[in-house]
């Protein structure tokens, strides 16, 4: 699969200010995630688990060849095998869901199942989260801005509350179309802004530019 801006956008965006010593990326796909957590970070363990086969096989091969190698592990196994016997919380959990709840499917079914929100619904994401999380963790996601507040009311059930927030839009004159959103266990006011990604086709904006540039080789 390609490498979509939703993923270099969370990769890029999530917060590391609490210095996670353990980072979990839930339906890693090929990676790119944990990847960029792992340049980014000096997380000492970084675990990824994939449910599609070939998205983690690539994964693995991708985790091996990189200069972070000794600092990454996928695991072959879905949502609700990782959460049974739960062994470590995390610093920081963070996952690029799959969100599309239309009732129209496409002939491929592996990129249906990293696209339709029946993969992986939202309650139960956020139920392994807030089991997952240690105390002073921080739960990181990109949604369609639509979802946000149901999605933010599903995480205050369990006491997990938003402190950053992030709305993007492609261009200047074009809706917001996703939300980055980061939780903790902490309740406060959270902080808000808009981003937006490009000026014109492929002329990005300087605030798009500065967020992400350590991870293109040109923009």
């Amino acid at each position: 699969m390609k490498i979509g801006t939703d993923a270099v956008l969370l990769g890029a965006w999530t917060p590391l200010i609490n210095n996670p010593y353990n980072i979990l990326d839930i339906g890693a796909g090929t990676g790119i995630l944990s990847l960029m957590l792992a340049q980014r970070s000096n997380a000492a363990q970084i675990d990824a688990f994939e449910i599609d086969q070939d998205a983690y096989e690539q994964c693995v091969e991708n985790f091996e060849a990189s200069p972070w190698g000794d600092r990454l592990f996928c695991f072959h196994a879905g949502l609700d095998e990782f959460v049974e016997e739960p062994e470590e919380e995390y610093d920081l959990i963070i996952s690029n869901p799959p969100f599309y709840t239309d009732t129209y499917k496409s002939d491929d079914s592996s990129r249906d199942l990293a696209r339709f929100e029946d993969a992986m619904p939202f309650d139960e994401l956020i139920e392994a989260a807030s089991l997952l999380l240690s105390e002073n963790g921080i739960f990181s996601v990109i949604i369609p801005y639509k979802e946000e507040e149901y999605f933010s009311s599903l995480c205050n059930k369990l006491n997990l509350f938003p402190f950053n927030i992030t709305r993007v839009k492609g261009t200047p004159t074009a809706e917001i179309k996703r939300s980055l959103l980061a939780f903790s266990r902490i309740e406060q006011p959270p902080k808000l802004n808009e981003l937006t990604i490009e000026i014109s086709r492929h002329h990005y904006t300087p605030e798009y530019i500065e967020l992400t540039k350590d991870f293109y080789l040109k923009l």
